[in-house]
This record gives C-alpha cells, structure tokens and sequence, in this order.
C-alpha cells in the first residue's frame, strides 16, 4: 500500500481522535479500552506518536533515540495543556513522515517493504484503532464524526494484526482443544486463516485446509471485532461456537 495513502489517513484519523477527546472530556471513561479514562487514552497516543516520531527522524540524521523516549515514555503536561500536546505530537509525527526519506533505516519491530513503510502503516492503525477508543467515550457516540474505515485500510489493519503482532510468539492467541479460524473480507475478497492450538498460532494468507470456525463480514467490520474493538454482528461467526469468546479473551496485541 502507498505510503503516503497511510500518510494522509494518519492526519485525517489524529484530528477525530483530538475532537472526540475534547468533547468526551479528560476523566471521561473509555468502554473500548476497560479501566482507562480519556486522560489515559491521549497520554499513551501523545507518547506513542513521539516515539514513532523519533525513531523515523533518526533515520534522517536526528538524534538516536535514548532514554525514556527509547521506551516510549515522554514527560506529560498538566491536564489543561493535554490536548494541545497531543495534536503538537501528531502534527510532528505526519511532518516527520511526509519529510522523511524513502530509503530512511531506523528501527522497527515487524516485517515491512520498508522502515518508512512501516512506521507510516503502524502509526495509522494505532492512531485508527485509538480515535475508536476516544469516540467510544462520548455520551452519545452516535452523534461522533464516525467514517467508515475505507475496505483496503481495514484489511491492510486486519493483516497487519494476524500477520505481524499474532504471529510473534508473546502475542499469539491459543486454543484447547485446537480451532482452525478462517476470516473473510467479503467486500475486498482477502481471506486469512489463523490455527490456534494450546501453544500458540500459526497465520496464513489464505484459506488453508477446512476451518472449525468462519468470521465473514466487510473489511471495516472485520478490523474492529478483530482488534476487539465491537462484538460481531449477528451471523458473523459460524461453526465452532467457541472462536468468538477464544478470541476476545486470548487475542491480546503486546
């Protein structure tokens, strides 16, 4: 996929997450990610933003990165300048990116065409994924600037999860007994299949032998139940009645 397609939808997505943070409020509980507020939400992207930052910007002649930033931790600011931090961070982040060299070589933690591929695609989804989060925290959800995630991101984020974060062994769902998953883009044609056993997963592209269990819906459905960020709609799921609980207590990103 294009850099600069993630790029684009990285800036566009930074600008929901900042609006719906705002009218949510910085106490405000988060249902989509239990046990954080709002504050927690802004922090943890803030600090994720500058460290993507620093990395990609590294590769171009900037410092190394060290220290706490290294660990993607970065000093916060009082409650009030929160939000101006957070869009300060984003803003650096999509300038940093749009500035860097194609060839840039920097760290990274998985597999891409390129470490600026990378960090472009990463950082999209991360900020996708959390400006979900920030309009779960609204009163009226409903009401939320909510686009559709376009169908050839969402699947772009569905493979990024089952074929880089799922694949590395500390992050891998399990079965007992085994289950066999095939998931569906009904939309965008993409299938992928995911085995898991007691002792981890295995990921393929593709359909591979005959699934225990279906989870078939449109890209930008697949994207948030898998991310486990929306329960399936109804009929999504077939076959193996287990896959829908297995997944959302076993499939954790770390």
């Amino acid at each position: 996929m294009d850099i600069s397609l993630h790029i684009d939808a990285l800036a566009a997505e930074g600008r929901l997450l900042a609006e719906a943070a705002d009218r949510a409020g910085l106490d405000a509980p988060v249902p989509t990610c239990p046990g954080w507020t709002v504050r927690d939400l802004l922090s943890h992207t803030g600090r994720v933003h500058r460290w993507a930052a620093a990395h990609v910007a590294s590769g171009n002649g900037g410092p190394p990165v060290e220290g706490d930033l290294a660990r993607g931790l970065s000093p916060l600011p009082q409650d009030a300048l929160l939000l101006p931090w957070f869009r300060e961070g984003h803003a650096a982040l999509v300038e940093t990116l749009t500035d860097a060299a194609p060839d840039t070589e920097c760290f990274t933690f998985l597999a891409a065409p390129s470490p600026l591929a990378f960090w472009a695609r990463r950082q999209y989804h991360e900020t996708t994924v959390h400006r979900v989060d920030a309009q779960s925290a609204l009163r009226s959800p409903a009401d939320a600037p909510d686009p559709a995630i376009a169908a050839d991101l969402a699947a772009d984020g569905v493979d990024e999860l089952l074929m880089g974060f799922l694949a590395r062994p500390k992050s891998q769902p399990v079965a007992d007994p085994p289950l066999t998953l095939a998931v569906r883009a009904t939309d965008t044609g993409h299938t992928w299949t995911a085995a898991l056993a007691p002792q981890g997963a295995t990921m393929h592209r593709g359909e591979v032998g005959t699934a225990d269990a279906v989870l078939a819906a449109p890209a930008a459905e697949l994207y948030l139940v898998l991310w486990n960020r929306a329960e399936p709609r109804p009929g999504a799921f077939t076959g193996d009645r287990r896959a829908p609980r297995l997944w959302r207590e076993s499939a954790r990103v770390g």
